[in-house]
């Protein structure tokens, strides 16, 4: 386990030299003769231990532990004092400093104090983490018990504790907020906000100034200044749906964001410093974005850190009979009803359907269902026509390939323009004609040109 350690004294020189020895010992310092410059690193970056010197002017060690002391998850502080000083580290010692060490340095007295202070970091890291794990918060949200799922819970113990960037992806309708809301309820973030926000729900005159605020009289209109969603959240977590649909512009905002933790509202000079972790999801496939010059390169890299894939429902169909009891269980609470079982042939319909709108879909379906059905048990009347209608099945022995041959490329072309009219435009209705996922079918509408409409039923 790696951690961040800074070695701050207004002699560089003696920062120097510890930092010098700590590397020496495999340990990752960074040094500095700034003490707010400290404070500044703690409120961006996850920092395990600060090692500071007492007396410096502008903000000496006591004030720096203070500060750094008051923040969410403080960095552990051990104090450097000379002899004629030792009530300052006492003072110290009373404000919850880890330890102190005077002057002249014994270095193995501080490489034994460094090595006790991040072991008790590591354990309360550690206690935090299977604390949650223990408690299950998030994951229960979760539903479905197939080996994907599973997979994918097992994903989210793992990260959850972390500050990477996480990019989920997946059909719309297969709980990609729910993963990341799980995440950030597993997360040393969990008392700090969740902030979710549909890129595609905002316009591209407003999204810009919503998310990174502005100041007053920034553009016709701003009357007084706004703090932006993003520094509203500091501190916490920010879920960025449907990101593809950023314009490049804000991308390079985000981008920013990323690398240098900061932000610059609308009509602002100020730069302002912020401590957030950033979550993403989009439906589609990002890397034919970028190759359409509809998404930065660059940001996808910094943003596809850790990769979260969550299949369609057609794809994990062993998980359907858990989401239908879990589904009913919700909507008999919330609508007051009794039903308690589906008959097989309303089961079995259930379990054949291919789901294009996914969980989501099914949820609709079940408490559409629950609010119409009389008695206790729902049959196959219950449920809506859209799932009784089969689709024809094509006997592969029935076609014979002409002497001529054909051309499958145009071929291909015109059943998928097909698929596209007589679902009106709908990619997720076209992907279920075809019997194809939804990214395989957006995948091959780019691929020949075919024009299509961004919403979904």
């Amino acid at each position: 386990m790696q951690y961040n350690i800074v070695v701050v004294d207004d002699e560089i020189r003696q920062a120097e030299i510890i930092v010098k020895i700590l590397e020496d010992h495999g340990y990752r310092v960074k040094g500095t003769s700034r003490p707010h410059e400290v404070v500044d690193i703690a409120r961006s970056n996850s920092l395990d231990l600060v090692i500071t010197d007492q007396a410096m002017p502008g903000m000496d060690g006591i004030k720096l532990l203070e500060t750094l002391s008051s923040m969410k998850d403080p960095p552990l502080v051990i104090i450097l004092t000379g002899y004629g000083t030792i009530s300052k580290a006492v003072e110290a010692m009373k404000k919850k400093a880890f330890d102190y060490i005077t002057k002249p340095i014994d270095m193995d007295r501080l490489l034994m104090i460094v090595k006790n202070a991040l072991e008790l970091k590591r354990l309360d890291r550690e206690n935090r983490e299977l604390r949650a794990i223990i408690k299950g918060e998030g994951l229960d949200t979760i539903i479905g018990s197939s080996g994907i799922i599973e997979d994918i819970k097992r994903i989210v113990r793992k990260i959850a504790p972390t500050n990477s960037t996480v990019l989920i992806t997946g059909e719309s309708g297969t709980g990609k907020e729910l993963v990341a809301k799980a995440i950030h309820n597993l997360s040393l973030r969990k008392a700090e906000a969740f902030s979710a926000v549909n890129c595609a729900a905002i316009p591209d005159t407003l999204i810009e100034s919503e998310l990174f605020g502005y100041e007053k009289g920034a553009f016709t209109g701003a009357n007084t200044s706004k703090e932006g969603i993003i520094g509203a959240s500091n501190g916490g977590t920010l879920f960025l749906d449907e990101i593809s649909e950023l314009s490049l512009a804000v991308q390079a905002k985000f981008l920013r964001l990323i690398q240098n933790k900061e932000i610059k509202p609308l009509g602002s000079s100020e730069i302002i410093s912020v401590d957030i972790r950033i979550l993403a999801a989009t439906n589609k496939v990002i890397e034919q974005e970028i190759k359409n010059g509809r998404f930065r390169e660059d940001l996808y890299y910094r943003l596809n850190v850790i990769p979260i894939q969550i299949p369609p429902l057609r794809e994990r169909k062993t998980d359907i009979s858990v989401l239908i009891e879990h589904f009913l269980k919700k909507y008999n609470s919330i609508h007051s009803k009794s039903i308690n079982k589906l008959n097989n042939d309303a089961l079995s319909l259930l379990l054949k359907y291919n789901w294009p709108g996914n969980v989501r879909q099914l949820e609709s379906v079940i408490e559409r269902t629950v609010l119409l059905t009389e008695g206790n048990t729902i049959t196959k009347d219950d449920l809506p026509l859209e799932l009784k209608v089969t689709p024809i099945e094509i006997n592969k022995y029935e076609f014979d390939l002409p002497e001529a041959g054909i051309n499958f490329y145009e071929l291909e072309k015109e059943i998928l323009v097909q698929a596209m009219k007589k679902s009106d435009g709908v990619i997720a209705k076209a992907a279920n004609l075809l019997g194809m996922s939804y990214r395989t079918l957006q995948y091959r509408l780019e691929k020949f040109g075919i024009n299509k409409r961004s919403e979904e039923a």
